[in-house]
């Protein structure tokens, strides 16, 4: 007589396939177990026997046991083969829990179910695991679209990195910003390293072909990055040159007294200095320094020189001032002959006294300045007066205009004797405008005496 077969558990089943936390078992597991051991019986001879639809299967004997102990015994494995599917069935519905899990627990529940030797509702486990292996099948059918979601979304991301790359290393050369753009490329790296290293795996094909522009991207980039930069050292190492043949000829100038020829050099150096363009950081602020203090110590030396002139300079600053004083007190002038004697005197004290501090120069020769022309406009206008060709000039057109005054006057005594009124206004402004002209001739005629 056939002993009872052990048949894992529920618990030993599940942890057969790793999973997350599940439910625990449902209430199918409990003492009573009439409801399964209604689909058997036992014979005269203690034999068990399950029904199905098909007929009845023996399953065993349970020897030493009551026939109720013995159909207990064979339903309680029965109901524990039942729990497993249930649990199962569970883990399905739970979306973190793969299909791959879920199949391999089926498969060996199915096996278990195969060879088992039970009284149940055979009928209702079969359709069980054919549920099971069916929501297996729909599971399946929705991790392959979110697996193609998620790999369109990683395709995506991928292309961003990609082209976000070729805009860094497209950029022309003039526009592109090294270290702000080096900084960028290298974090792109890490974030393809990044999704490298994610679940989500591209096609080998489409991983292919975008690493291939990534990289191109990256090494156009580095590529331009050096070629930039020894471009810079040539250029930095030219300015170099350049800069060290100007503070080796301003420090040669620095001692110099030729005050003005040497302020003009240093001035023309100042523009070469500019126009040589930048060395590398350090040398060119060491250069810079050398240079500076060359072209400071030499305008150090002559403020001292100007300031010490300029000390002396203000004694004959009160001199001019003076003779300002002098010069002024002849306009207005009355008498010309006198008035050029007395300036033609204060002009040789003036030339005399010297120079005085610069910032007073402007003010008082521009002084100076004004009464010598006041003295020459009236010079200029006792030569007119006295030159016979030009009071001639102004007689005649005198004679001239008093011709047309006369004639615009008949023209205007012809008009308001036919009483017409327009010609009679015309007639008057125009005489009126002639009148204007001779008086204005008349004013310069007396100007010269006539």
């Amino acid at each position: 007589m056939p002993k009872p077969s052990a048949i894992p558990t529920p618990a030993a089943l599940a942890k057969a396939v790793p999973h997350p936390a599940v439910p625990t078992a449902p209430a199918l597991i409990t003492t009573d177990h009439s409801a399964s051991a209604a689909y058997g019986r036992v014979d005269d001879n203690g034999t068990v026997f399950v029904r199905t639809k098909e007929g009845e299967q023996e399953v065993g004997s349970y020897p030493g046991a009551s026939n109720e102990q013995a159909l207990t015994y064979f339903a309680r494995k029965y109901d524990e083969l039942f729990a497993s599917a249930v649990l199962l069935e569970q883990r399905l519905a739970q979306p973190e829990v793969p299909s791959k899990d879920v199949a391999e627990g089926l498969k060996t529940l199915t096996a278990q179910v195969t060879d088992a030797t039970v009284v149940g509702d055979l009928d209702a486990l079969a359709a069980k695991l054919d549920e099971i292996q069916s929501g297996i099948a729909s599971k399946r059918k929705v991790e392959q679209q979110h697996r193609a979601e998620a790999r369109a979304a990683a395709t995506a991301e991928r292309e961003r990195i990609v082209a976000e790359a070729e805009a860094i290393a497209g950029q022309p050369e003039s526009r592109i910003q090294w270290k702000t753009s080096g900084a960028r490329m290298r974090e792109l790296l890490d974030e393809w390293k990044a999704h490298q290293r994610a679940s989500v795996r591209l096609e080998r094909d489409t991983e292919s072909s975008l690493w291939t522009r990534f990289s191109s991207a990256r090494n156009g980039f580095d590529k331009a990055r050096r070629s930039h930069f020894a471009g810079l050292d040539a250029a930095h190492a030219d300015a170099k040159s350049a800069k060290e043949r100007l503070v080796a000829e301003a420090e040669a100038l620095a001692s110099s007294t030729d005050w003005a020829a040497t302020a003009g050099a240093f001035k023309r150096l100042m523009d070469e200095w500019r126009r040589a363009g930048r060395a590398s950081r350090s040398d060119d602020d060491k250069l810079w320094a050398r240079f500076k203090a060359a072209q400071d110590s030499f305008f150090a030396a002559k403020d001292e020189v100007v300031a010490a002139e300029e000390e002396q300079y203000r004694g004959n600053l009160e001199v001019k001032e003076a003779l300002l004083v002098e010069a002024e007190a002849i306009l207005p002038v009355t008498d010309l002959e006198k008035a050029k004697s007395q300036l033609r005197t204060i002009q040789d004290k003036w030339d005399a006294a010297g120079k005085v501090p610069r910032a007073d120069m402007d003010r008082v020769e521009k002084a100076m300045r004004r009464v010598e022309q006041t003295v020459r406009d009236a010079e200029d206008r006792k030569w007119k007066s006295s030159n016979p060709e030009v009071a001639a000039r102004a007689k005649a057109m005198v004679d001239q205009l008093e011709r047309a005054v006369a004639d615009l006057e008949d023209d205007l005594a012809k008009a308001e004797a036919s009483g017409n009124a327009g010609k009679v206004k015309k007639a008057r402004e125009a005489l009126e405008a002639r009148q204007v002209w001779l008086d204005q001739a008349r004013a310069g005629v007396a100007e010269f005496g006539g």
